[in-house]
């Protein structure tokens, strides 16, 4: 049912003439950008600063990975959306950039949003207007709104802003409403976005819609009842089937406030996620506690997408596929001086375990950057020894299984970036603390410290651990046991060789398998 509800549309600067210029700041930032840290197989930009994926999804044959970005500088500023598509999601293309400031609604960033494909099988986008209240700065506060556009063609090269669909009750509004995310259950189409309320309280709300376009608040989905959070960043909603195939909810969130505990909420805002029920238009119930999507230093502001099902294509098949951006947030950042700064992850797949919980593994795809592999088979370590795996790994998978029933070490694992100055980062079991642990003590750049993925009971009690770690040039991700826990840090390389080396400490190491494959570069270089 179509209404007579209008976007409100309030142009102030010409939008090609921004995104020309912007593309202009990005080729500067490029051409003196320096490569000894740039990503050989990570999304980033080639010149400037990023930071959320954004409008993630499958159209027309091609995957499409959007994100903010900020093309006149390495540090935050005015948001501006980059963007690369890939046939595979092996092989990546940079396109335009899509979206730059130039409505009044949106004068001060186009910020975060998502794309969802309407009952006509066309593809609609979702974000957030930011301006500044006082008109000036971040002082008196954020005016933030849900805007719509739509793309002028199949390949999403160009982007037609809609307008504002969603103000801000700025009475019932502590500055932060933002971040929208769409969906259709059972005929009616849905959004949700984050908010900090009036009492400053972390809530996700729910508003309805027939059209797409006249949006109606229905309830607030979710309240965090931590009264530390005072906002839920870049929500999150999806099914998912347990093992019984019973339908799940999965709510996810990065939260702005929550104190640190133990191994929890290490990182200056933690992005995490609860499993519970949801009956359309109601409020979600959690069965879970709040926990962490990624146990590592870096890692914020996930998105995920489901690819389309039953679609021809082999490659929508329903997936969960979820982005997170690897966000250097603690000084010293040495990204600041290097022409780029910010990266994203590579592209998970997201699913209920037969343990219950979220398991998030490397997309099937990604065995398709191997070049070469080598099986190294059984290894025993001494304790205190070393044995070198690869002399020089710029961009490497390693696939590592420690028998835990015959190693005796309260700590051992891979050292990569490994360099002749003594710098490596470790990644490790860790016995006496029963986790893996990422420790960047020995790194010669950068913020250092250690984040730790603890262990379940019975993962403790099981004869194996299962590591697969993946070494770009200046980053280390960790997938624990299937991908029962994730670790996302950077990870600063000195210069020279970066070699990869198993460890031993206070006692020995038994590796059961261990296979390294070195990586090909998505083309982004």
């Amino acid at each position: 049912m179509m209404s007579d509800f209008k976007p409100t549309y309030s142009p102030i600067k010409d939008h090609d003439a921004e995104l020309a210029k912007a593309e202009a700041g990005v080729a500067r930032l490029a051409a003196e950008r320096n490569d000894r840290w740039y990503p050989k197989f990570h999304i980033a930009s080639n010149g400037g600063w990023i930071n959320d994926p954004n409008g993630l999804c499958y159209y027309k044959g091609r995957w499409h990975v959007f994100y903010q970005l900020h093309p006149y500088g390495t540090q935050w500023g005015p948001m501006h959306w980059g963007h690369v598509s890939s046939t595979d999601m092996i092989h990546w293309k940079r396109e335009p950039i899509a979206m730059a400031p130039s409505l009044e609604e949106e004068k001060n960033g186009v910020f975060s949003g998502s794309a969802v494909i309407d009952d006509n099988g066309d593809l609609k986008f979702y974000y957030t207007g930011h301006r500044w209240a006082n008109g000036v700065d971040g002082t008196g506060g954020e005016w933030q709104v849900q805007m719509l556009a739509e793309p002028e063609d199949d390949k999403l090269t160009r982007i037609e802003k809609k307008g504002m669909v969603v103000d801000c009750p700025r009475d019932q509004v502590h500055w932060h409403f933002r971040d929208p995310k769409v969906w259709k259950t059972g005929g009616v189409w849905y959004m949700t976005f984050g908010v900090s309320s009036a009492e400053q309280r972390g809530q996700m709300w729910l508003y309805t819609s027939e059209d797409m376009v006249e949006w109606t608040f229905k309830t607030v989905l979710f309240e965090h009842p931590d009264p530390d959070v005072f906002m839920l960043e870049c929500p999150d909603f999806f099914p998912v089937k347990d093992k019984d195939g019973n339908e799940k909810w999965v709510i996810g969130f990065s939260a702005m406030g929550a104190k640190k505990n133990g191994f929890m909420n290490r990182n200056v805002n933690n992005a995490g996620y609860m499993i519970g029920t949801w009956e359309p238009g109601g409020q979600f119930k959690p069965e879970t506690e709040f926990r962490l999507w990624d146990c590592g230093h870096n890692y914020y502001a996930p998105q995920s997408f489901n690819t389309v099902p039953g679609d021809t294509d082999d490659n929508t098949d329903g997936r969960q596929i979820m982005y997170g951006w690897l966000s250097p947030f603690v000084q010293p950042i040495p990204l600041d001086d290097e022409g780029w700064c910010g990266q994203l992850t590579l592209p998970r797949e997201v699913y209920l375990g037969e343990d219950g919980d979220i398991h998030t593994v490397p997309a099937t795809e990604m065995t398709g950057l191997r070049t070469d592999s080598t099986e190294l088979g059984a290894v025993d370590v001494k304790s205190g020894t070393e044995h070198v795996v690869a002399e020089d790994a710029e961009a490497m998978e390693i696939e590592l299984t420690i028998d835990l029933k015959h190693s005796t070490a309260e700590r051992a694992g891979l050292k990569v970036h490994a360099t002749a100055d003594g710098s490596y980062t470790y990644v490790a079991y860790d016995d006496q603390i029963g986790g893996v642990v990422l420790d960047r003590q020995a790194n010669a750049f950068g913020d250092r410290g250690y984040r730790v993925a603890p262990l379940t009971e019975a993962e403790l009690a099981a004869d194996e651990l299962k590591l697969r770690v993946y070494v770009d040039r200046g980053s280390v991700e960790v997938y624990v046991n299937d991908g029962r826990q994730a670790m996302s840090s950077y990870s600063y390389a000195a210069d020279g060789p970066r070699a990869v080396k198993l460890a031993a400490e206070s006692g020995d190491l038994a590796v059961s398998a261990l296979t390294t494959h070195n990586l090909a570069s998505i083309g982004l270089e």
